[in-house]
């Protein structure tokens, strides 16, 4: 009788162990879409809390696919249903209000088939939204995912819209939602004034760790814009926390913005688009892949992972781009595997591969020779102290007098403490 018994005890314990594990992997795998109920996006704090801002009104927005509720509904189709408000026309930022165009390609004007709406371009040769185009406008929505790095263009287009909106007399909303960097870290040289442009239009660090909403208050302060402005914050949104550690389906901001994965390493890999190296457009893994024809993917590989460099591994690659950089041609370098995004530090590991690869191929490394990488890291000195010889370490001990001036000014405009 003992043996039988043991037996069904054994087996008991056997399903109790299997319920755990399953237990443990709901649990986990329910990061889902059920964690975090509490947690709202700007655009919902608005329908549900602040509607009195658009109702009965005549509601201009700028907007693009990523302007979707929790539950992937667009901001569009919402306000354009919603008998309380009168949504009368669309602007469309770089690569348009459905997504769908190139970087740098000019979206023009056009009727948006879903809704009959105007949809206005803001990205080519009108980037402000000029007096006709807000000739219905009595209030003028703003509801963009940013990726919390200065040269991404969105931010501008927030700008000039606020100017617009401040010469116009139209009150200015902001629709938060987060940093996908988190918004506790800062990093990079502050923009040079002289370098100013669209990749970079305010004296700003590469990584600014700061929301839209939040940055809207600073440029508005600032700058002096002076719009009347107002930020719909989020609810439950921590600054310690990265876009995964939300709720939130992550919808792609642009053509080459595909994953969170993207968004982690492009504020240092994107420095490579100043030089004649890849960034990996044309591949499925923009900014994560870095390479060019006359790399040898392990040497690179090697050199990179010597540096011991925090939250980074790099993996030898080849790749062959559809566009852009060495179109067709078999590119060799390496592949950017974050580890630790806590630990991991973008804009020095962006600096170290543009370095070592200018030490390692001497003869065949160039930077474009428009001063592009110059309008990106936002001065003229990094490009010199490469070349130069300088280290990595002290090109960055350069900046951070002006870095620490930033960090206090943008202190006072943080909504989340």
């Amino acid at each position: 009788m003992k043996k039988p018994l043991i037996g069904m005890l054994v087996l008991v314990l056997i399903l109790s162990t299997f319920t755990v594990v399953f237990a443990e992997k709901g649990e986990n795998n329910g990061k889902q879409k059920g964690k975090n109920k509490n947690f709202q996006l700007g655009v919902e704090a608005l329908l549900e809390d602040e509607k009195d801002l658009i109702e009965g009104k005549n509601v201009g927005l700028i907007t693009n696919p990523t302007g979707v509720d929790k539950d992937l509904n667009s901001i569009v189709d919402i306000l354009h249903e919603d008998p309380d408000v009168n949504l009368t026309a669309l602007y469309g930022p770089e690569h348009g209000v459905r997504g769908s165009a190139q970087a740098g390609e000019y979206v023009e004007y056009y009727t948006d088939e879903q809704t009959g709406l105007p949809v206005y371009s803001l990205y080519g040769e009108t980037r402000k939204p000029t007096p006709d185009m807000l000739e219905d406008v009595e209030v003028l929505l703003f509801d963009i995912q940013d990726v919390g790095t200065r040269f991404y263009t969105y931010i501008y287009t927030m700008a000039y819209a606020m100017e617009a909106a401040q010469e116009n007399d139209i009150p200015f909303v902001v629709l938060d939602r987060p940093n996908p960097l988190s918004g506790d870290k800062v990093e990079g040289p502050v923009l040079e004034e002289e370098y100013k442009s669209f990749v970079g239009n305010y004296e700003i660090p590469l990584r600014h760790g700061m929301t839209v909403g939040e940055l809207s208050k600073l440029f508005n302060e600032e700058f002096e814009i002076g719009a009347d402005l107002t930020v719909v914050e989020m609810n439950k949104w921590k600054r310690n926390m990265y876009y995964d550690d939300t709720p939130l389906e992550f919808v792609a901001p642009s053509p080459n913005m595909p994953t969170t994965d993207t968004a982690l390493v492009y504020p240092g890999a994107a420095l490579i688009e100043g030089t004649n190296v890849s960034e990996g457009r044309g591949t499925s893994q923009p900014f994560e892949l870095i390479g060019a024809p006359f790399i040898n993917s392990t040497e690179l590989a090697e050199e990179m992972n010597d540096l011991n460099l925090p939250g980074v591994t790099f993996r030898a690659a080849s790749f062959t781009p559809t566009f852009s950089k060495h179109q067709s041609v078999l590119s060799n370098g390496v592949e950017i595997h974050v580890e630790h995004e806590e630990s991991y530090q973008p804009v020095e590991t962006g600096l170290h591969l543009v370095k070592t690869i200018h030490d390692m191929y001497p003869e065949d490394f160039e930077f474009r020779t428009d001063g592009f990488f110059n309008n990106l890291i936002g001065n003229g000195w990094v490009q010199e102290a490469i070349e130069n010889g300088e280290s990595v370490e002290e090109i960055q001990a350069e900046w951070e007098d002006e870095l620490n001036e930033f960090k206090e000014v943008r202190e006072q405009y943080l909504l989340y403490k």
